[in-house]
């Protein structure tokens, strides 16, 4: 049967001699598939052409696929959400979508789609809408709804659909946590119908599945129980119980909204696409959401810090320092899929780094194989003999700098041309470090933070003469191991030390004032930080806040504070700090104070940080604004609705008729 001439371009319409329609998703201009205004408007054209000229032609089933190599649809474009500024404009915009998979859903033949990489947000709307679906099995496919890390829910009837397909509780669930699932799970949840082993296998079993005019069943379970009343406003009222403890939902609206769309409307499926689709404006035109958006895209201006055409490609990592950061890192990059040596001068701390890592291996290896396989990629090596074997060879031994200086200019002749050499400091000068190297330009800095298991962004320092060549190659490796790499100039602190210290001390200094110590830590989370300053300075180490203190040539005169560090008590590390540590966290008591107040006091908490966050803009410690906000988020943990130190000065300075930041 002959091609049909649509006039698309990013789609590929074609129909087969058995009379199965194909389209193929493969957006011009782009690496991957997301779902904006022309392929949605030339998906309309196909479906309008398969529902009229069907049974004229013959038409047997619709298949939809990806062109792109590792990804199916990774959900809606979010860059033309800034295009939309009324209720209406959003509004219409989605029900023209809506309309549009309610089409496919009615079509009288057999639709399928084939999910090779990612399916997300959009992209698993559409495949829903769709009869059956099939997925390869790879590690790369990934199933999910991560919307409300943008600040917004659903809006193509994904609620609605997920509830139906594999019931309210792991919807509401999938939903509420915006994780992305694997093929298996998802098969095994009921959003997939079929898995198969590879790509080369997809459209052959997307063919099977439409000439068998195979359809989805929806997974029957107990949990169906959950959308009748009563049930429903039980378990409605439970989960936003448990939501309300890990976000405010005044900073985070978008979830507490989808578990009130299920409580109202989750007993009627009509009911809940037409709320869906009320609530979904709103939300996508509310700060939260333009600021979410901000910092997905400002995640994405981090990754394009390691450059796509160096070809480096890190397999083997040598750390030199078994304490905690080197033998994390290590582990780090095992669990990522290379191979890591670790080297320490002490028996013991090496053999401790080692077994600390078991707990990572367990955490992401499911079977037994995996396990193994990563325990022996983790490589005891206290010669040092794997230094020469090493694409990348990170320094992890104490801050001191004549220990750094000595260590590196030592191992300096055994390094293979190409190997990129790396310092974790967190906030010694590079060329400083290298001062006794024989090639001095050749080190870079490599700061990772702690925990480095969740800690998402690494600094890479350039130093006064480091070559692109290795920074860029240092970014690669960030990016190679699921970090974000930022690139920083060499300077006292770099970017996030630095700007934590002023806001960090200027808490103690209101604890020397006589403020109340849980009270402060309170107002900070209240602003929407992670935790308190006093307690970050706890988790940090007293003795760490002091030694960067001294690296700023910040003469802080806390006599608090000395009291503390005379006694060794030094914060978590050694149970007691300025909170009593037991089992891993500080002990606290309910602080009763106004929230009007603890609101006031976030800002003025946070305003020492947000006014060196600009003293580094100004004096370009990184390559824009934009990146101060991206490493200051992903660094420090900053409140992410807020869009950044200086989105949210921008912001403050344009309400605020009496404050503002200088």
């Amino acid at each position: 049967m002959a091609n049909e001439p649509l006039d698309l371009v990013d789609w590929r319409f074609t129909i087969d001699f058995e009379g199965i329609a194909w389209a193929v998703f493969d957006r011009a201009g782009e690496s991957v598939n997301a779902l904006g205004r022309r392929p949605l408007e030339e998906l309309e054209h196909i479906i309008q052409w398969i529902a009229a000229q069907a049974k004229v032609n013959g038409v047997r089933g619709l298949g939809i696929l990806s062109g792109k190599e590792n990804c199916f649809v990774v959900g809606a474009d979010i860059n033309e959400f800034d295009e939309f500024d009324t209720e209406e404009s959003v509004s219409s915009t989605i029900n023209t979508v809506t309309e549009i998979l309610n089409k496919i859903e009615g079509l009288e033949i057999t639709v399928v789609c084939g999910i090779n990489g990612a399916c997300l947000g959009g992209g698993l709307e559409l495949a829903l809408a769709c009869h059956y679906r099939v997925a390869t099995s790879v590690d790369i496919t990934r199933i999910g709804f991560p919307e409300v890390k943008l600040g917004i829910i659903p809006g193509f009837n994904g609620t609605a659909r997920a509830i139906r397909q594999v019931g309210p509780v792991f919807a509401l669930q999938n939903m509420l946590n915006g994780s992305m699932l694997s093929a298996s799970v998802s098969r095994k949840a009921g959003y997939i119908d079929e898995l198969v082993e590879n790509s080369a296998q997809l459209r052959w079993r997307v063919r099977k599945a439409i000439l068998s005019e195979s359809k989805s069943r929806p997974v029957k379970s107990i949990s169906f129980i959950m959308t009748k009343w009563p049930f429903r406003s039980f378990i409605a009222n439970k989960i936003s119980k448990e939501v309300g403890k890990k976000i405010n939902p005044e900073h985070y609206p978008a979830p507490f909204q989808l578990i009130k769309l299920f409580k109202h409307c989750g007993g009627s499926h009509k009911a809940l696409k037409l709320a869906e689709t009320k609530a979904f404006a709103p939300l996508m035109l509310s700060e939260t959401s333009r600021n979410l958006r901000r910092v997905f895209k400002l995640s994405e201006q981090l990754k394009a810090q390691a450059p796509r055409n160096i070809r480096f490609k890190p397999l083997r990592v040598h750390v030199i320092g078994a304490g905690v950061m080197g033998a994390d890192i290590a582990g780090y990059c095992v669990a990522a899929g290379m191979q890591a040596s670790l080297q320490d001068l002490s028996t013991d701390i090496l053999k401790s780094g080692l077994k600390k890592q078991e707990k990572l291996f367990k955490k992401r290896f499911k079977t037994s194989s995996e396990y193994n396989a990563a325990k022996s990629r983790l490589i005891a090596d206290p010669e040092g003999k794997y230094i020469a074997r090493a694409d990348i060879i990170i320094e992890a031994v104490v801050e001191k700098l004549d220990v750094k200086q000595e260590l590196l200019a030592t191992i300096e002749p055994s390094l293979k041309p190409g190997a990129v050499l790396c310092t974790n400091t967190s906030s010694l000068m590079i060329e400083e470090i290298a001062k006794k190297l024989q090639d001095k330009d050749r080190l870079i800095g490599i700061h990772f933070f702690n925990p480095v298991e969740k800690m998402p962004l690494v600094e890479v320092i350039r130093g006064v003469g480091s070559r692109d060549k290795d920074i860029h190659r240092g970014c690669i490796f960030v990016r190679s191991i699921g970090k974000l790499p930022l690139i920083v100039k060499s300077s006292p602190g770099f970017l996030v030390n630095r700007v934590l210290t002023p806001y960090m001390f200027a808490a103690f200094q209101r604890l020397e004032a006589g403020e109340d110590m849980m009270q402060i830590d309170q107002a900070a989370k209240v602003f929407g930080m992670p935790i308190g300053p006093i307690e970050l300075a706890d988790r940090v180490g007293l003795d760490v806040c002091l030694h960067v203190s001294k690296i700023l040539n910040k003469d802080f005169n806390l006599p608090s504070l000395a009291r503390l560090l005379a006694n060794d008590k030094l914060g978590k590390k050694s149970g007691e700090g300025f909170y009593v540590w037991k089992d891993n966290a500080p002990i606290t008591s309910i602080v009763n104070t106004e929230q009007s107040y603890l609101c006031q006091l976030g800002h003025e908490l946070l305003k020492p940080l947000v006014v060196e966050c600009i003293r580094c803009r100004d004096e370009k410690i990184v390559g824009s604004s934009d990146l101060i906000d991206a490493g200051v988020i992903f660094g420090t943990g900053f409140a992410p609705f807020r869009g950044g130190p200086l989105e949210y000065a921008k912001s403050f300075n344009k309400t605020a008729t009496n404050y503002h930041f200088t």
